[in-house]
């Protein structure tokens, strides 16, 4: 009976992802192994130890207060860019002619680094909270507004139709038949712009603030606490794996029930 709940939890989904997940741990330890033979301060870089200075920046609640600066960061950001994206793509993707005139140049503004507007957005903003907002809104934008326009392109036709056939106003029409036939893509945008949000977000919070992971980070360097180091950037990965699986769930749940 053991034997067989064993091998159903090794098939199922979070059996292969703990054995991914054994794997990148193993292979980490391995490269340590071999890394410290010509570095001895990468001893300290492995998993047990980064695992460990981990459980001590929880336990003093060292890290706290820069995950829940960084995840605040985060939140901002996205609320913004959902507020600029989905009503720009819903008027992208209901007219061919506004569609036509900005695809080329939102393209060309979506395929410039974020990163790049760094010195831009500390002479205009300063130094904060302000040109972090503006980077990580202006890199995650750009799906959540390619995404909401594709998805009221694929709209049924049909469904307009039906509801000026029914008498409904435009509000009407936009709340119970253009957002709810959208919804899948705006969460697929919005998925994506979560995993650019997290991405920029560390390089962002260099810009001479005194919180976050990203400031942890050069912290750490600084303090040559190179355990925790690693322990930092196994907490972002966690929590990008936390903000993605739950950006997952939210598409799954709500993708196909609409508003």
């Amino acid at each position: 009976m053991m034997a067989v709940l064993s091998a159903q939890f090794i098939k199922s989904r979070l059996g292969l992802a703990l054995i991914g997940i054994g794997a990148l741990i193993a292979l980490w330890a391995l490269g340590i192994y071999y890394l410290q033979q010509s570095f001895l301060l990468a001893a300290a870089l492995g998993p047990l130890e980064a695992i460990d200075s981990l459980y001590q920046l929880i336990s003093n609640n060292t890290i706290g207060w820069h995950a829940f600066m960084s995840m605040k960061r985060v939140a901002v950001s996205l609320a913004i860019a959902l507020a600029l994206g989905v009503p720009i793509g819903l008027a992208v993707g209901s007219s061919q002619a506004l569609d036509k005139s900005t695809s080329a140049a939102f393209q060309f503004l979506r395929m410039i680094s974020p990163l790049s507007w760094m010195p831009i957005a500390v002479m205009l903003f300063g130094v904060g909270d302000a040109p972090i907002y503006f980077l990580l809104s202006f890199a995650a934008v750009w799906p959540i507004i390619l995404n909401t326009a594709a998805g009221v392109r694929q709209l049924n036709p049909q469904w307009r139709s039906l509801a000026r056939s029914l008498s409904a106003t435009r509000w009407e029409t936009l709340r119970h038949v253009v957002l709810p036939g959208v919804l899948g893509h705006i969460l697929t945008g919005v998925r994506l712009a979560i995993g650019v949000i997290w991405i920029v977000l560390v390089p962002c919070e260099m810009l001479g603030i005194s919180s976050g992971l990203g400031y942890f980070i050069l912290d750490t360097r600084d303090r040559l606490a190179y355990s925790e180091l690693m322990a930092v950037i196994l907490l972002i990965g966690a929590l990008g794996l936390t903000l993605d699986s739950t950006a997952q769930w939210v598409h799954r749940r709500y993708s196909r029930t609409g508003l």
